[in-house]
């Protein structure tokens, strides 16, 4: 029997910590939220690799350092409503939902999205829900958010999920940048002006209904 515990402390010490991860609510979420149910159960002895891991057809775990490199960026509060996109089986939404008041999951494969139900009532995360809908479609009924999560790289932010952000609210996702480098940015609206900064390089696998647009030629 793997002793997830001791590579759950492994994975905080030796892959979050060092990454210049410093929220101390952030560390101790992903100290307790369990990992290995989260993924397949093939996959369980290897739920804590610095790497993605595979939960569906083209969908992932984000690896652990940049998972929590963006969820430091925008700065959790406990108040917080959070949309969290492409929450596969549900492990963002689990770690997210020990820190803010309310987590809307939004997940378009309805496999992943029943297992994430599943999982999240296994570890008691009574203030998050999963809705199995386009993802590319944000959650406008339950917004506006103070702050949205992708789950995955997207080739740019769709204008109506853009809309859903609450004023001084903040978003994290990972867009394709120029040369088809992968750029973390953290956006946030002011005043109704929604801005945006570079965070640092990392191109996770692409959510699927977010890649880049056919460019036709003539």
């Amino acid at each position: 029997m793997p002793d997830y515990a001791a590579a759950r402390f492994h994975m905080v010490e030796c892959q979050v910590r060092p990454n210049k991860v410093t929220d101390q609510r952030l560390v101790d979420s992903m100290m307790e939220v369990p990992r290995e149910l989260f993924v397949p159960k093939a996959a369980r002895g290897i739920a804590y690799v610095d790497d993605e891991i595979a939960v569906g057809p083209g969908r992932f775990l984000l690896e652990p350092m940049v998972f929590a490199r963006m969820l430091q960026a925008v700065e959790l509060k406990s108040t917080d409503v959070v949309l969290d996109i492409g929450c596969g089986t549900g492990y963002s939404t689990a770690v997210i939902a020990r820190i803010a008041a309310t987590v809307v999951g939004i997940e378009s494969d309805a496999a992943l999205a029943q297992q994430a139900t599943t999982a999240l009532g296994e570890v008691g995360a009574d203030n998050a829900i999963v809705i199995n809908a386009p993802m590319t479609a944000g959650y406008p009924a339950q917004g506006p958010y103070d702050v949205i999560v992708f789950n995955g790289t997207v080739a740019e932010v769709p204008p109506g999920i853009a809309d859903q952000l609450a004023d001084g609210g903040r978003m994290v996702a990972a867009v394709l940048g120029s040369r088809g480098v992968g750029e973390v940015k953290l956006y946030r609206r002011v005043g109704g002006v929604l801005s945006s900064r570079v965070l640092f390089e990392a191109k996770p696998s692409l959510l699927p209904g977010f890649e880049p647009k056919p460019v036709f030629e003539f």
